[in-house]
């Protein structure tokens, strides 16, 4: 959805009566931004969810599922769902964990690798079709705040 799609709120061009609540705020710019970088990653054959465990399969932490799942916020069940289509994709594999036998990381695959370089640009690029409208400083400082909120500790 591009940002000339938005429909105007009932409340007017402010947001009427939830204008000035932050959480539906917050809410409503995610809403946006999901469906845009969804939208843009579907070439990559991802949605957000997935391109967030490749994402961080690719950067060489070597998370567990429980790791994905704690900093994902999502149930364990869905990390599962999620890594086996990346998986049986060839996107990602499961290894053992060296510092827990019980555990597996998740590791990029050469493949993967290349599907996050192009599924990254793709986000990218959906991402400044959401928030273009701010200047480069303003995009920094909303990020850090966003940081701020989402990362407490």
């Amino acid at each position: 959805m591009s940002t000339e799609q938005i429909a105007t709120p009932p409340g007017g061009a402010a947001g009427g009566a939830l204008g000035n609540e932050m959480s539906f705020l917050l809410a409503r710019a995610n809403a946006l931004s999901l469906a845009a970088g969804n939208a843009a990653l579907a070439t990559s054959g991802l949605r957000a969810r997935s391109y967030s465990i490749l994402a961080l399969a690719v950067d060489g932490s070597r998370p567990s599922q429980r790791d994905l799942a704690d900093f994902l916020r999502l149930d364990p069940s869905q990390v599962v769902a999620l890594v086996d289509d990346l998986q049986a994709r060839g996107l990602v594999v499961r290894e053992p964990d060296p510092a827990d036998r019980r555990a597996n990381v998740v590791v990029a695959t050469p493949t993967g690798r290349l599907v996050y370089e192009q599924a990254h640009a793709a986000a990218r690029t959906a991402e400044q079709q959401v928030f273009g409208r701010l200047t480069p400083g303003e995009r920094d400082r909303l990020t850090a705040l966003l940081r701020v909120v989402a990362f407490p500790d």
